[in-house]
């Protein structure tokens, strides 16, 4: 019987784990597939408060994972498979293990979805990015491109353009997804070239060069064509990672965890839910682990109750 149990182990995750061991809860915080999340797919973070000279992502999430295990977390290896919400206490199941929780907290994140190249994951953090607002600095003077056709791509697309001297967005329709306002902002600014009907089929360049360029086929015609670039960000959506929590709690149309207003508390008292897996806006460490101090507070508060 643990006091907490922790799902998750990105920024949201691991100072639930600081702020519950703080208050002698010791939690168990159960890591997940990608343990420290989506930063440890980041090479450098300059927008963490408290790191002038900046911060390498993994790194950055090692030093969490020390702190939280210095006050009295416990930090498994392990991917959770099943939970039950519907009794109490509740019941978690990882590996072959299973454990009971008074309070769980749920931090598993999201994923960004990804093109499928082989080239592009040998690449990430190396020239290929899914976060324009953590990365877009490092191509001030550049030409880069952005994949995808919808909201999420215009937005990167025009964010970029504050850096970039040149902004291609490659899309594998004729029309964009994206909403009227969305398109006309994208549309009208001179840095954003579009290139319609094609798909990135390689990523060109290797850890030490960075991104160089992009092969790419144009599906109606099926003609090659290369890209220059110093960059590719991939913007083609993300995934809440809740697949396990459906039907045992509230979740959105688009799978993201539900949380009440101001707060991390879900529909089942006991159950909170912080970071991305309860965020679709910002999405940034720095908001993920605001909210899983949050979660640790409501969690130790409900307890005392």
């Amino acid at each position: 019987m643990r006091n907490m149990v922790i799902i998750g182990s990105g920024p949201a995750g691991l100072t639930a784990a600081v702020y519950a061991a703080r208050a002698n809860l010791q939690p168990l915080l159960i890591e997940g597939k990608e343990p420290g999340g989506q930063l440890t797919l980041t090479t450098l973070v300059e927008n963490y408060p408290g790191f002038a000279e900046s911060i390498m992502g993994p790194d950055l999430m090692e030093a969490m994972r020390k702190q939280a295990q210095k006050f009295g977390a416990e930090v498994v290896n392990g991917y959770v498979h099943t939970v039950k919400f519907g009794e109490y206490p509740f019941k978690i199941s990882y590996g072959d293990q299973e454990v009971q929780a008074k309070t769980v907290v749920i931090s598993t994140g999201s994923s960004a979805k990804l093109i499928g190249l082989k080239t592009e994951m040998q690449l990430m953090g190396h020239g290929v990015s899914t976060c324009a607002t953590c990365d877009g600095f490092f191509y001030r003077g550049k030409e880069i491109a952005v994949v995808g056709g919808g909201d999420s791509a215009m937005e990167e697309a025009t964010f970029l353009t504050k850096f970039a001297t040149k902004v291609s967005v490659v899309h594998r329709r004729e029309v964009l997804r994206a909403s009227k306002i969305m398109q006309d902002r994208a549309l009208q600014n001179p840095k954003i070239h579009f290139i319609y009907n094609t798909v990135v089929e390689e990523v060109v360049g290797s850890k030490e060069t960075g991104v160089t360029a992009l092969k790419m086929r144009n599906v109606k015609t099926r003609d090659l064509s290369d890209l220059r670039v110093d960059g590719l960000f991939v913007a083609i959506g993300h995934n809440p990672n809740t697949e396990i929590f459906k039907g045992q709690i509230d979740l959105d149309e688009k799978g993201y965890v539900k949380t009440h207003p101001d707060s991390t508390r879900t529909n089942v008292p006991g159950v909170f839910a912080c970071g991305d897996v309860q965020d679709p806006v910002f999405r940034q460490a720095i908001t993920a682990a605001g909210s899983g101090c949050m979660a640790a507070i409501e969690a130790e508060r409900w307890l005392e109750h």
